[in-house]
């Protein structure tokens, strides 16, 4: 039987971690978290939990979780975030790809996201399809951060597995305001360094479609007062990223002129 690396990026997890860990403790031979330099008790119940635990400056979502992959002791990977955690039909879905070594080179699963202990399947957040369990000899984590996603090199068959990931970001609408900033000022920075520019007809309508589709279109009426807080504050982080992206290439113009 092929056996399975578990990889996990942290930093100051510790309200988190030990759940995460658990879940993963059904299905993998080695845990691996990869810690940044946490400042809490991060490190300590990863060692408490005998999983194994690497630091390392972070640089990006993306570039940690590679490097995560690096570090792993099997190609077979099973990549989780320190806010997630396997439901137990997942685990057994897992279970029974390693018993047939791992057969396809990937393998998809829908992730629930909660705010609080209320799960949410409106406004696009869920099936939320992700690849999650793959060989790391084919491919490697892309995407444009704080939004990862593992890229094979070349077309590879990939089968979902039953069961979800669930997602437990948010202990409130209010973590969900604050990420809601934090991504935007990550994603501003990402575009920026890849030279990426707005478009003002984009930058103005961009935000009021995203409110449009995931509101009424993906059901987010349905939820009440949450579907369309999640929904505006959706809107809200297209907004965002666009004026802070602006603000970036205009500061970056002013930096210019004085230096000339």
């Amino acid at each position: 039987m092929k056996k399975l690396s578990a990889v996990i990026i942290s930093f100051n997890e510790e309200e988190k971690i030990e759940r995460c860990i658990k879940s993963l403790q059904q299905v993998a031979d080695e845990i691996l978290v990869l810690d940044s330099f946490s400042t809490d008790r991060t490190q300590q119940i990863v060692k408490s939990l005998n999983a194994r635990l690497e630091v390392h400056k972070f640089h990006g979502y993306i570039e940690q979780k590679n490097i995560a992959l690096s570090l792993a002791t099997y190609n077979n990977i099973i990549s989780l975030d320190a806010d997630e955690v396997l439901s137990p039909e997942l685990q057994q879905s897992i279970q029974k790809e390693k018993e047939k070594d791992f057969p396809f080179a990937g393998y998809n699963m829908n992730r629930l996201t909660f705010i609080g202990d209320k799960p949410i399947k409106c406004c696009g957040w869920y099936p939320d399809k992700k690849i999650r369990l793959f060989n790391k000899t084919l491919g490697q984590w892309k995407g444009t951060n704080p939004h990862d996603e593992y890229k094979f090199h070349h077309r590879q068959p990939v089968k979902h597995l039953n069961g979800d990931i669930l997602h437990y970001s948010f202990k409130d609408i209010g973590d969900l305001e604050q990420q809601t900033h934090r991504f935007a000022a990550i994603s501003a920075a990402a575009y920026r360094e890849k030279k990426k520019r707005t478009i003002p007809f984009v930058t103005v309508l961009s935000p009021g479609v995203r409110f449009f589709k995931d509101y009424f279109l993906k059901k987010g009426y349905l939820y009440g007062k949450t579907g369309f807080r999640i929904a505006y504050f959706n809107s809200l982080g297209t907004k965002l990223k666009y004026q802070k992206l602006n603000q970036l290439i205009k500061d970056n113009k002013q930096n210019l002129f004085k230096k000339n």
